[in-house]
């Protein structure tokens, strides 16, 4: 593989425009907890998804300016996650989607539930939702229609995102294993924090973190 891009953002910062695949995909840190938002865009006809209405709804608010947004969807529950989704959802009118596992947790209750395999259209594209729980019992990440997988807290560079007890811990290996590191190792995984990675470079690791534990 050519050197990888970790696409870099800083809170505060420019966002980040991928390069691959016709639809386009805007990566934007906001808060104080350094989350990613993730902008999916039909060039065609502007129809966008975002993905994590984390913080700073102004700023995301501008970064929608032009778009036409059908729909906000949340990973998982944690509140630094959802602080701006009430405002950003007033201000676009769009729809609100959620794992049903985590929906009574979330500031807005979620119009849709989103269980594993649903598809989400976005103009001429699809979006895949898999379950990918023990971050959260109703964590979710979201395939692109080119190899790129949003992870929420699912999944960061070196390992799964923090679980409480060791039942949660095996449940997030599991999710990895079962749904993420069966994907090309090619597939680049955009987390709910920080830089990117890809599943090539993680899945070998995969019994040290079992081992390690969290």
């Amino acid at each position: 593989m050519a050197e990888f891009d970790v696409a870099h953002v800083e809170p505060g910062g420019p966002a980040h425009r991928y390069s691959e695949g016709k639809l386009a995909v805007t990566k934007l840190s906001v808060g104080p907890f350094d989350n990613n938002v993730y902008v999916l865009t039909d060039p065609d006809s502007m129809e966008t998804l975002v993905v994590d209405a984390a913080n700073e709804a102004e700023r995301v608010i501008e970064q929608l300016r032009g778009l036409t947004v059908v729909g906000i969807v949340t990973t998982h529950r944690h509140p630094d996650h959802t602080f701006a989704l009430r405002e950003v959802l007033s201000a676009t009118g769009a729809w609100s989607g959620a794992h049903p596992a985590d929906a009574d947790d979330i500031p807005v209750r979620p119009d849709r539930p989103l269980e594993h395999g649903a598809v989400l259209p976005v103009g001429q594209f699809e979006v895949r939702v898999l379950h990918t729980p023990g971050h959260t019992e109703g964590s979710i990440s979201f395939q692109l229609p080119h190899a790129q997988l949003l992870t929420g807290d699912a999944l960061f560079p070196g390992g799964v995102g923090k679980t409480e007890g060791e039942s949660a811990f095996r449940t997030a290996i599991d999710s990895v294993e079962r749904h993420v590191f069966v994907l090309p190792p090619e597939t680049r995984v955009s987390p709910g924090h920080g830089d990117d990675t890809h599943v090539g470079r993680e899945a070998p690791h995969l019994e040290e973190w079992r081992e390690r534990g969290w």
